[in-house]
């Protein structure tokens, strides 16, 4: 059974999963989109998040020891201090009116050498909508005519 086990486990151990997500996470700040396999994306979103939770909750605040304790948090599972500084300088002010949902995944197909899924995940600008939260346009429709009864035959 696969009760409470919510983790993308990659087929690789814990030590070099957590290197791996952090090294795609410090790829896509410095980047703002990547392309890796489907899995490894899917892995990837949520830990992106986090840390663009993090910086927005760093923005958000007034006080620089809140600000210093964001950064710190952000700082040891990135890994990566140029990263980190990008993500907290330019990369929040993209999410600062956004309530989560930060990155996106598009499908991308097989890739050549060992057809695996490919995927692209980017971070989502700041005034973009996902193509799926749009509501879809309503197209008017005619309204249907009743049809009438067939009339009977005059008799004669």
């Amino acid at each position: 059974m696969r009760h409470r086990k919510h983790k993308h486990v990659l087929g690789v151990k814990t030590a070099h999963r957590r290197s791996l997500v952090a090294n795609l996470a410090a790829a896509l700040f410095t980047n703002a989109r990547i392309t890796t396999t489907l899995s490894r994306a899917r892995a990837l979103r949520p830990f992106a998040e986090r840390l663009m939770t993090y910086a927005k909750k760093a923005a958000e605040s007034s006080d620089k020891s809140v600000k210093l304790h964001y950064y710190r948090l952000a700082l040891a599972k990135l890994r990566n201090e140029a990263a980190c500084a990008l993500l907290f300088k330019e990369r929040v002010t993209q999410c600062l009116s956004r309530n989560g949902g930060y990155t996106r995944i598009y499908k991308l197909g097989a890739r050549k050498g060992d057809a695996s899924e490919t995927a692209l995940i980017e971070l989502v600008a700041k005034d973009d909508k996902s193509p799926a939260m749009t509501p879809k346009a309503k197209v008017a429709r005619k309204p249907k005519q009743k049809k009438e009864a067939v009339a009977a035959p005059a008799q004669a």
